[in-house]
């Protein structure tokens, strides 16, 4: 009786989030109606929208609440302080249109309440031809695009159920001979609730002020003939983010994750994402997300295994995100931690 009335309350919370998170219209009534995505478009970096970590990704990004590898000091900085030892993490994501993106993440456990982290990432491709009206098929010259951020955390755990953090980055955009660069923030909290494993998380990632690229370019003008103008300034991709996690069950060699996460962008509609992740005895992980309220993008997938050798554990991880039309997306990521 006790385990059909576990799995009751797991039905129960299934058909909760299902219902919460359908985007399809009941009723002639809008349950996720698109408030904000009139501002799509409008700011810059934003490759540091693409969610980092295999893991975070097969849950469907819904990773604020998550502390189990480096790539936590991406999602919420006061993860780091949750963390039991060092940890190293190295991703990477196959992203769309032949785009790569590499991240690094380490952090280091400097006493039991204090940690300090290091993370990377830069999101490259090949060498682009450049194509005119003259010459749309290639004008023999080519042109480069890159992206990379560096940032430093620091994170505390002030009690043994609240943590917090900060991450100052700097962040750098070239394409071809244009070239910007800003210092952005990151803040964060990680709290415990003392109810079995509920954790409530915040965090506000790439805070800071406007930029633009450096020199000049000419403007046409409608009487004819050209003028020097300034770049405009345009904003980082703020966003916030507001979630909670908890095993909705919690045996000695089973687990299951549940993981809820708000997204409040500066530029694009609030979104909500939904991520189950199934614990088998410590040492294989299936994953899977639902992602709402964004065209193109729905359900994904993923699964991780867990092995140690020494005085390390291995972790290596896998996710499959479908973005419909544009296609698949792939993210690998390994972790090592000291026991």
């Amino acid at each position: 009786m006790a385990i059909l009335n576990k799995y009751k309350k797991i039905l129960m919370i299934s058909l909760i989030v299902f219902g919460i998170s359908m985007p399809a219209k009941v009723f002639g009534i809008d349950l996720l109606p698109k408030l904000g995505g009139q501002r799509a478009g409008t700011s810059i970096y934003t490759f540091l929208k693409i969610g980092v970590g295999a893991r975070a990704a097969g849950m469907g990004n819904a990773a604020v609440s998550l502390a189990s590898d480096a790539t936590s000091l991406y999602w919420n900085p006061a993860s780091a302080a949750q963390l039991n030892s060092d940890v190293v993490t190295v991703a990477q994501t196959q992203w769309l249109a032949d785009i790569d993106y590499s991240y690094f993440g380490y952090v280091n456990r400097i006493n039991k309440n204090i940690f300090l982290g290091l993370s990377a990432g830069a999101l490259y491709t090949d060498p682009m031809e450049v194509t005119t009206v003259y010459h749309p098929y290639g004008s023999g010259e080519y042109f480069n695009y890159g992206d990379m951020f560096i940032g430093l955390t620091f994170a505390q755990k002030m009690t043994d159920r609240f943590s917090y953090g900060f991450t100052v980055k700097y962040v750098e955009e070239t394409l071809a001979d244009l070239d910007m660069h800003s210092a952005l923030f990151d803040l964060g909290t990680y709290y415990y609730t003392g109810f079995k494993s509920l954790r409530f998380c915040v965090s506000l990632v790439n805070f800071g002020t406007q930029a633009k690229p450096g020199g000049t370019y000419l403007e046409p003008l409608q009487e004819g003939g050209e003028k020097e103008s300034d770049y405009a300034l345009f904003s980082p991709p703020t966003e916030f983010r507001i979630g909670a996690a908890m095993n909705i069950v919690d045996r000695e060699h089973s687990k299951l994750l549940l993981s809820f996460q708000l997204n409040h962008p500066v530029d694009n509609a609030e979104n909500y994402v939904f991520g189950l992740e199934q614990n088998l005895r410590d040492l294989l992980f299936l994953r899977g997300g639902l992602i709402t309220a964004q065209d193109e993008r729905g359900l994904a997938f993923g699964g991780g295994v867990k092995f140690s050798a020494g005085f390390m554990d291995f972790f290596g991880d896998y996710s499959w995100s479908s973005f419909g039309v544009l296609g698949d997306v792939q993210k690998f990521q390994i972790s090592m931690q000291l026991k």
